[in-house]
C-alpha cells in the first residue's frame, strides 16, 4: 500500500524537476553566455576568419577549382599546400587534413576538418571515450580524440619540425572544426608538453584554434592551456554546451525520453559547485571567443561582435532551445559571421585613425589584460580545488620562460597502446619496428584508469 501511495509523490517530483529545467531552458538565450565578458579586439581575432577558409578548403577534392568556395574566394596559394590526406590515407585513424605553409603570415598550419556523418570511424572516435577514463597531464581528455591526435603526431612530427627548423620565426597553428577542433586541441596539449621533439619552438610560438569544440578536457586543463588554445562559438551552437556524453546522445535516438529524464533530475538536484568540482568533467577548451549576431526578441541577424574571456563557471554550460543550434555549429556560417566581425573591428579602428604607435602600445595592453584574467582564471579554479592549475606566462601575447614548462607533471604510467604500429600514407603502408620517440613521450603524459 505504502508503494502505491508513493508512486503519485514520485511522479509528482518528476513533473516538477522537468518544469524547472524546461523554465530554466526556455528563459535561457545564447547571448546570456558571455554578457559579462569583455570585447575582442582586431589583433587577437584577426586569424579566425583565414583559418575557417583553411578548414573549409579540406573538403575540396581540388583547390584549384573550388565546388564550395565561400564569398571572396579561399584566399589560399596552392603551392603553399605541402600535405593533404584524406580517409583512404588515415584508415580512419583521423579526419582529413592539410598541411599549410602560409608565407604571407608566417605561419604553419595543420588544418583538420569536423565530422563526416557518412563515416563510421568518425563516430567510433567520438563514442571511443567514458567519463573518467583517461588522464593527461594532470587531468582528463577525451580518449578517441587523444588517439588520434597521438596518431597524427606520430607521423607528421617529422615534416611539423623540418618545417620549424626551415622557418624558425613562423608560428605553429592547429586548427579544426568539430570532431577535429578537439583533435587540434590534443595535438597542442602534446606538442607543447614535448617541445624538444621539435627543435625547442618557444611556447609563444604555438597556438591552437577550435571551430565549434566538442568538450574534450577537463576544466583544469582548459584553463591552464587557455594561454595556446582558443575556442570559436558562434551564438548558439549546440556541441560546446553537450556536457553529456556524446556516445549517449547518438544511443538515445531510441529511448530520448529517457535521456531527457535523467538531464532534468541531475540539473535540478546537483548544485553546479559540484559540477565544476568534479575532476572528470569535460569542457569546451582554452579562451572562448563568442561571437554574437541574434538578440532576444527580435528577428533577424544584427552586426555581429565578439566576446571574449577566460571563464571558470559559466563554459557554456546550458543548452539554448534554439532553431539555429545546430546551423550555428556549421563552419561555412562561422567563417562568414566572423568575417563580418572582423570587418567591423577593422572598420572601427579606420574611422578612429589610430597611429601604428598606439597600435603597438594596444597590443602591449592586450597582452596585459589577458594575462591578468588568465591568472585570475587560475586563481578561481585553485579556490575549487582543482590539481594542477599553475600559471605560466601568457603564451600568445607574450613570451614565456622555459622554466615554467620544468613544472608539468610527468604521469610515468605504462601505455599499452603503440600509436606508431603502422604508418600508412598514400598507398604505401609502413611497419615500424621499435616505438617512436612521441609515442614515448606521450605515454608519460598519459594515465589509464
Amino acid at each position: 500500500m505504502s508503494l502505491v501511495c508513493g508512486i503519485p509523490l514520485l511522479e509528482c517530483v518528476y513533473c516538477l524537476a522537468c518544469a524547472r529545467w524546461a523554465w530554466k531552458r526556455c528563459l535561457h538565450t545564447g547571448e546570456q553566455d558571455s554578457e559579462r565578458w569583455g570585447y575582442a579586439r582586431r589583433e587577437e581575432f584577426e586569424p579566425v576568419p583565414r583559418l575557417c577558409r583553411l578548414i573549409l578548403s579540406v573538403y575540396e577534392d581540388d583547390i584549384r577549382n573550388p565546388k564550395w568556395a565561400p564569398l571572396g574566394g579561399y584566399g589560399i596559394n596552392p603551392e603553399w599546400i605541402l600535405k593533404k590526406v584524406t580517409y583512404e590515407q588515415t584508415s580512419g585513424r583521423s579526419p582529413p587534413y592539410v598541411i599549410y605553409l602560409d608565407h604571407e603570415n608566417c605561419d604553419i598550419v595543420l588544418a583538420i576538418r569536423g565530422l563526416n556523418m557518412a563515416m563510421e570511424s568518425d563516430y567510433a572516435m567520438l563514442w571511443d571515450n567514458k567519463l573518467g577514463q583517461k588522464m593527461f597531464d594532470g587531468g582528463f581528455v577525451h580518449n578517441g580524440l587523444l588517439k588520434s591526435a597521438a596518431w597524427l603526431i606520430d607521423n607528421e612530427g617529422d615534416t611539423i619540425k623540418e618545417l620549424i627548423e626551415e622557418y624558425p620565426n613562423y608560428t605553429l597553428t592547429f586548427t579544426g572544426h568539430s570532431l577535429g577542433s578537439g583533435i587540434a586541441a590534443m595535438l597542442a596539449l602534446i606538442v607543447v608538453n614535448n617541445r624538444d621533439l621539435l627543435g625547442e619552438i618557444p611556447r609563444n610560438q604555438i597556438r591552437c584554434f577550435t571551430f565549434a569544440p566538442a568538450r574534450c578536457m577537463s576544466l583544469n586543463l582548459a584553463v591552464r592551456y587557455a594561454d595556446i588554445v582558443n575556442s570559436v562559438v558562434l551564438q548558439d551552437d549546440f556541441l560546446p554546451r553537450t556536457a553529456t556524453p556524446l556516445e549517449d546522445i547518438f544511443k538515445s535516438v531510441f529511448c530520448l525520453p529517457c535521456l531527457l529524464c535523467g538531464k532534468c533530475m541531475s540539473d535540478t538536484c546537483i548544485p553546479e559547485e559540484r559540477m565544476l568540482a568534479d575532476p572528470r568533467r569535460l569542457y569546451a577548451p582554452g579562451r572562448l571567443y563568442h561571437i554574437v549576431e541574434r538578440k532576444v526578441c527580435r528577428c533577424g541577424r544584427f552586426p555581429p561582435v565578439v566576446k571574449t574571456a577566460v571563464p571558470v563557471e559559466g563554459r557554456f554550460e546550458h543548452i539554448i532551445i534554439s532553431c539555429n543550434a545546430t546551423s550555428d555549429h556549421a563552419i561555412i556560417w562561422i567563417e562568414r559571421e566572423s568575417q563580418k566581425a572582423l570587418d567591423l573591428m577593422i572598420e572601427k579602428e579606420r574611422a578612429l585613425e589610430i597611429p601604428s604607435e598606439q597600435k603597438m602600445q594596444r597590443q602591449q595592453t592586450l597582452a596585459n589584460e589577458h594575462d591578468k584574467e588568465y591568472k585570475a582564471a587560475i586563481e578561481r579554479a585553485a579556490t575549487l580545488r582543482m590539481a594542477q592549475t599553475y600559471s605560466p606566462s601568457y603564451g600568445t601575447f607574450d613570451s614565456v620562460s622555459d622554466n615554467n614548462d620544468n613544472e608539468r607533471t610527468d604521469l610515468l604510467i605504462e601505455h599499452g597502446e603503440n600509436f606508431s604500429e603502422k604508418s600508412e600514407i598514400g598507398e604505401s603502408s609502413v611497419t615500424t619496428k621499435r616505438k617512436s620517440k612521441w609515442g614515448e613521450m606521450i605515454n608519460k603524459l598519459i594515465k589509464k584508469k
